[in-house]
């Protein structure tokens, strides 16, 4: 991995590390500096290349339709024309994604699955937005969302848009309270989907 994958790592993971909370708020600031979204930028190459640049600086995995290999590495991204390499997964595990940068993913045509595990940025807000993006309530088929400890019911329910999701894995999420509703929710406004509950 090159050496910007690897401070992008570093800094997304240094989050867990008990900080003053000066330190804290440094961290913050900059991983929030790594979600910022540069419009010029996302006009000039497009939505898969800006969303690949955002995903791989913020410490996430991308995989192209038609691709096996999973890419991590930001100085590994492809030249040449991005219309050949259309996003169609996204692994954000243990990456710094935050709201404010969810705009990269307005394009996105051919996303089928997004894992979320252990995201420490991620809530309810930003689920929400997801679920908005008309490209990926027709795209995605899969959703994992593992160790995201300021998820809760809300979130998981605003998914219900996703109206092609076949398959909803839900762990570790400990805000999340009333299984019961969720599964009713689901039950009703995606009847095909196999939803996967492991939760307290």
């Amino acid at each position: 991995m090159t050496v910007f994958g690897k401070i992008s790592r570093q800094l997304c993971s240094l989050k867990k590390i008990p900080w003053s909370c000066d330190s804290r708020y440094f961290w913050e600031w900059l991983n929030t500096v790594f979600n910022k979204v540069d419009y010029e930028r996302l006009r000039d190459v497009g939505p898969d290349r800006a969303a690949s640049e955002w995903l791989l600086r913020c410490g996430a995995k991308v995989r192209y339709c038609g691709h096996q290999k999973w890419l991590q590495d930001y100085n590994s991204l492809p030249g040449g024309s991005m219309d050949r390499y259309k996003i169609q997964a996204i692994d954000a595990t243990d990456s710094c994604i935050m709201d404010i940068g969810l705009d990269h993913m307005e394009g996105l045509e051919h996303v089928e699955k997004i894992t979320l595990c252990k995201c420490h940025y991620i809530e309810d807000n930003c689920l929400q937005r997801l679920s908005q993006l008309e490209k990926l309530q027709k795209s995605l088929l899969e959703m994992e969302i593992i160790a995201c400890g300021n998820v809760t019911d809300n979130g998981i329910i605003a998914l219900r848009h996703f109206r092609n999701l076949r398959y909803l894995f839900l762990s570790d999420l400990p805000r999340v309270k009333d299984k019961d509703n969720l599964v009713q929710v689901f039950k009703t406004a995606l009847p095909s989907l196999e939803l996967k509950l492991n939760l307290k």
